[in-house]
């Protein structure tokens, strides 16, 4: 898909449905806390949080004190549904609406990758070399990079779009040899609905 219609896509996703009618809601991302706060250096880590979408995740790290946080989305009303939620604290946080694999990233600036269910979207090779270029332009030497897709058993379809799954070996891959795998997690998301959704999370270090 092109920038354009992925923008468009999303932007309809997110002016029909509340975020709680959407697959991957949760009301508290706790592997991805637990993941960041082992990475985290210190409250002052630069984290970003790719996708977020209406995620709650960005009240969570402000609520423990982070204090350079970025939020990235290719939607503008789901960027405006989280900065209305935040109120004032959205002051605080900086904003990004943007295609991630074609957004313009300053090199260097992150300490903290963060993207829970955006990577399983790009289904061409071209799509994530993209994006894990701008990982590797934005992420900073000795930076951690934490990214969560539908594990071997999760959904082949979400929003009405195909997804790709992986399992540990085969999403590292994807990476290459500059991101150290320091961790793998399988978990299993309850949806809204009442169903189970199989993540599977990759937590690496750029060498």
């Amino acid at each position: 898909m092109l920038t354009s219609d992925v923008k468009r896509h999303w932007e309809k996703i997110y002016s029909t449905k509340t975020p709680q009618q959407l697959s991957w809601y949760s009301p508290r991302l706790n592997t991805s806390l637990s993941l960041i706060e082992r990475a985290a250096a210190g409250r002052s880590a630069a984290i970003i949080d790719v996708g977020a979408g209406a995620s709650t995740l960005v009240d969570d790290l402000l609520e423990r004190g982070f204090q350079s946080v970025t939020v990235l989305d290719v939607s503008e009303i789901a960027i405006e549904v989280t900065r209305k939620r935040l109120k004032e604290l959205a002051e605080q946080i900086h904003w990004m609406i943007a295609d991630v694999t074609s957004a313009n990233f300053t090199a260097g600036t992150f300490n903290i990758w963060h993207d829970r269910a955006v990577f399983h979207f790009l289904t061409t090779a071209e799509q994530r070399r993209s994006y894990v270029r701008a990982v590797g332009h934005a992420v900073r030497h000795g930076g951690h990079v934490i990214v969560g897709t539908f594990g071997p058993e999760g959904p082949t379809k979400c929003s009405g779009l195909d997804v790709m799954r992986y399992d540990a070996e085969s999403l590292h891959d994807e990476f290459g040899v500059n991101f150290r795998l320091v961790e793998s997690i399988k978990e299993s998301h309850q949806t809204p609905f009442g169903t189970t959704q199989q993540f599977l999370y990759c937590y690496c270090r750029i060498e």
